[in-house]
């Protein structure tokens, strides 16, 4: 038997240096730990949300993946006037080879941000699926208990004209206001909480078209159509038509939530949807209605307003850039508290429709003033002289 000889082949030595080796106090934890956590423990929203996005200031150390047709690469953070501390210095400089070079740039200010909700994909689906079902049902019992039957005359066209108009500034400012400034956003935290903002205004536009089918169906006389010509040629619903398209096109996407969700909502939305169509309609033996607006009233004030004031509030606070965001903000203020509070007082006469009425307008004005000023104080800005309008 012939004898082979070993062949020589290098042979792998192991001296610690290679990636892994290393042992870390946490090297055999299961959960990622690359961002800071808000609580001691990272959330599940934090898991699936924070730094999915990339973003040179942080991780992306070649520099963004992608970009537009003027050389713009993903998000610039001069869609926004706002600022944060870091947004002042150079973009690192990328090229062949150039590794993690410039991870000394600033990754604060904008990535602080978390959404109390902790909103995303799927609590949105949970969420606006329960309320689809619960509204639905709602209906379904009003249809089969002959509910419908309750409501008087002047009701039922106060219904078709004015809820049913509602239905043009939700869809507006949820396609053309916040899914765009979603777009624009810096952060996937951001993306996520205002994207859902977009997604409650779009199904609650959904709910009252819906809800204006069925009327349509179950009243005799039910003018399903009143809607498009009280949103477009009423002199009472001028002022808040003028003002959603306005806000349309916002191009600051910063501006664009601020101006929406903490000046149009308390002044005007609320005014309408709890001061106005949720005090009359009991009394005009309307039990339907009210559930809702006031889905629609919740998503704003328990949810879409409790993400609207921590994202503010750290740009107030910014260590940086505090007294120039202030400024900004209470500029904007200046801007469309006025266009907000007129468009509010040209509603008035929507007050005197229903046979019951609700209580006064300017009792219902004084207090969507009163929520306004507290929303204010909340995010350190002073009330402007234009309140007062």
């Amino acid at each position: 038997m012939t004898a082979t000889s070993e062949r020589s082949v290098p042979k792998p030595e192991f001296t610690d240096a290679e990636a892994g080796a290393k042992v870390f106090p946490d090297s055999n934890s299961r959960q990622y730990n690359y961002f800071k956590a808000q609580k001691r423990k990272q959330s599940h929203y934090e898991d699936v949300t924070v730094e999915v996005q990339p973003d040179p200031r942080h991780y992306l150390s070649q520099g963004w993946l992608y970009g537009f047709a003027d050389g713009k690469g993903g998000y610039p953070l001069e869609w926004t006037v706002l600022k944060a501390w870091g947004s002042d210095r150079p973009v690192p400089e990328r090229g062949p080879g150039s590794g993690g070079q410039g991870y000394e740039w600033p990754a604060h200010g904008w990535h602080e941000f978390r959404d109390p909700n902790e909103e995303w994909e799927l609590t949105l689906y949970r969420y606006n699926a329960n309320v689809v079902r619960q509204l639905n049902q709602n209906v379904e019992a009003a249809r089969q208990a002959k509910a419908f039957e309750q409501w008087n005359q002047n009701w039922v066209d106060f219904v078709a004209r004015h809820v049913g108009a509602w239905m043009h500034v939700d869809h507006g400012l949820g396609l053309y206001l916040f899914a765009n400034a979603n777009r624009r956003a810096p952060t996937n935290m951001h993306n996520n909480a205002i994207s859902v903002n977009s997604m409650h205004r779009i199904r609650s536009a959904q709910d009252l078209a819906l809800y204006n089918l069925t009327l349509t169906e179950e009243i005799e006389g039910f003018d399903g159509t009143a809607h498009l010509s009280t949103w477009n040629d009423d002199p009472a619903w001028a002022g808040v038509h003028e003002t959603a398209e306005q806000l349309t096109g916002v191009w600051d996407w910063c501006e664009a939530i601020f101006a929406a969700n903490v000046v149009f909502e308390p002044l005007v939305g609320e005014l309408f949807r709890s001061n106005l169509v949720q005090q009359a309609a009991p009394a005009n033996g309307d039990f339907v209605t009210p559930t809702l607006v006031g889905a629609a009233e919740y998503d704003y004030a328990e949810r879409d307003l409790r993400y609207t004031k921590p994202m503010f509030r750290l740009l107030v606070d910014d260590k940086e850039f505090a007294d120039h965001n202030k400024k900004i903000m209470q500029q904007w203020l200046s801007d469309w508290v006025p266009k907000c509070i007129a468009a509010a007082r040209a509603m008035q006469p929507l007050w005197s429709q229903p046979d019951a009425r609700p209580p006064r307008f300017e009792d219902g004005l004084d207090r969507a003033k009163s929520r306004f000023a507290g929303i204010l104080s909340d995010l350190g800005l002073q009330a402007p002289k234009e309140l007062s309008q």
